[in-house]
């Protein structure tokens, strides 16, 4: 279902009256506000890649841009006697040459009985399992694009599952929701260009965490993560309109993915219903001497192709995260790998005789899908985004056009003084296109590196003020060659 303005901001202001009523039935609710101004100016085709990735979408690729808002928010906090407690936040945005000019960043409202947790609306959510400030992010969801709308149940944080002596824990949750950027795609791509409009987001996970109780900092978690887009229709170039079932069982199918039925396109009915996709998630932390080590590893899978041990698991996301004992050089420090280059093979393979032939297995064609086209939300990828986004395509179109890459990442983050801190990123990567178009659109192995530079000065006669520069490039053959400075000024307080 694509909501119609006004049918969006009728629930904005829904959610707008619900957060007052609750914060005036509670005179001791604590409330926090966040005011945030920045300015990005850029030279080349655009803002350098580490200047606007990884930031929930508030952030543009636009070579020159800025953005003011401000947010509203009061905290969970657990009251003594109390089973229920409450969370809520709204923030807007005004923005120059971002995809939006002004916009609802964030609108939610958080219900917690003991554990359990019922989150509504437009919430920012990260990654799992890495430093978000560092990481080049996970694979399956990593807080690059704007917030889905969802209705989510979840266990939030870890509880111990009953007669292991607390070495076992766990956590997840389960959403629906809907994407919001069915305009944007129509203006992007054209009223004639391959897009969606009123596709529904379904997302769950189950993470497990084995630590000894006598000794918490050693722990091993490993979890699965799973979304899909289900739902929607699909408007093709040529004029065709497709429309997705809705109904009851196809929510059903979104949690037990399932092969379509006979009114869903001829692919999901071979393979399975919407675009589903995830990651296998392994961490092992320890602290020893003051030393903080974290290595980790993500499995990324499409469908059920790479889901199972069919296939080798030859792509994925490999990490290392050391934090160093107090000193004024450097606190933590993140590398990672990661490869894509084998989406379970090719989709042609050449047999003995010579003869070439087609392999249903292959060219898992990751982050782009037939009727969905791309998981991306606003043109921003859901995912790890040193993938393109396709925000990024100059023929835009809303496909990934390059998913086979390698790519090597380090972050480093430091405190000098109490009032400065920096972060510096760096990526390489090589792409080698798609498996289906490589032969035109790659002719030739395209490199790019991407950097970033930032420096915090928190003052400390400026209690919640924060004063940040940054400093972005880019060179190579996929974001172009871009270099651009960025300065934001927030404050943060309580009222």
């Amino acid at each position: 279902m694509e909501l119609k303005t006004k049918t969006k901001m009728k629930i904005r202001m829904d959610i707008l009256f619900v957060l007052f009523l609750f914060n005036f039935s509670n005179a001791s609710a604590q409330l926090t506000y966040k005011v945030e101004g920045e300015v990005n100016v850029s030279h080349g085709d655009h803002s350098p890649l580490w200047l606007n990735a990884n930031k929930q979408g508030l952030s543009s690729i636009e070579k020159n841009n800025a953005c003011i808002d401000a947010g509203i928010f009061k905290p969970m906090t657990l009251t003594d006697g109390k089973k229920i407690t409450y969370a809520y936040g709204l923030e807007m945005a005004g923005a120059h040459n971002f995809t939006s000019d002004v916009f609802v960043q964030q609108a939610y409202l958080d219900l917690k009985y003991r554990r359990m947790q019922l989150s509504i609306g437009s919430k920012e959510r990260n990654g799992e399992l890495v430093d978000q400030q560092l990481s080049s992010g996970v694979l399956d969801f990593s807080g690059n694009a704007r917030p889905i709308p969802q209705i989510r149940v979840e266990l939030p944080d870890y509880v111990t599952v009953p007669y292991t002596k607390g070495w076992l824990s766990a956590r997840g949750h389960i959403a629906y929701g809907w994407f919001t950027d069915g305009g944007w795609q129509k203006h992007f791509a054209g009223s004639n260009g391959d897009r969606t409009s009123g596709v529904l987001y379904h997302s769950k996970a189950l993470f497990l965490k084995i630590a000894d109780p006598k000794r918490p900092s050693l722990k091993f978690e490993m979890g699965l993560s799973m979304y899909c887009q289900f739902g929607g229709a699909r408007y093709y170039s040529n004029g065709t309109k497709v429309k997705m079932p809705e109904g009851f069982i196809d929510y059903f199918r979104a949690i037990f993915p399932g092969h379509g039925r006979s009114d869903t396109p001829g692919s999901d009915q071979i393979n399975i219903e919407g675009n589903m996709l995830g990651c296998f998630h392994f961490s092992l932390e320890d602290k020893i001497g003051g030393w903080g080590i974290h290595p980790y590893y993500e499995h990324y899978y499409e469908d059920q192709s790479m889901m199972s041990g069919k296939y080798p698991w030859r792509d994925g996301l490999i990490g290392l995260e050391v934090a160093f004992p107090k000193n004024r050089i450097v606190s933590k420090v993140v590398m990672e790998y990661f490869g894509s280059m084998d989406q379970t093979g090719p989709p042609y393979v050449r047999d003995k005789d010579g003869s070439i032939r087609f392999r249903i297995a292959g060219g898992d064609n990751y982050y782009n899908n037939g009727f969905y086209v791309s998981w991306a939300h606003w043109g921003m990828a859901l995912g790890n985004p040193l993938f393109m986004s396709p925000i990024y395509n100059a023929d835009h179109s809303l496909i990934f056009q390059s998913n086979r890459l390698t790519a090597r990442h380090i972050g480093i983050s430091g405190n000098p003084t109490s009032e400065l801190s920096y972060r510096i990123l760096a990526s390489y990567t090589r792409n080698w296109g798609l498996y289906s178009y490589l032969s035109t659109t790659y002719p030739a192995v395209r490199r790019d590196v991407s950097t970033l530079f930032e420096l915090t000065y928190n003052p400390r006669k400026m209690s919640g003020w924060s004063f940040i520069g940054s400093a972005g490039m880019d060179r190579g053959s996929m974001m172009g060659h871009n270099t651009g400075v960025m300065l934001t000024i927030r404050k943060i307080g309580v009222l």
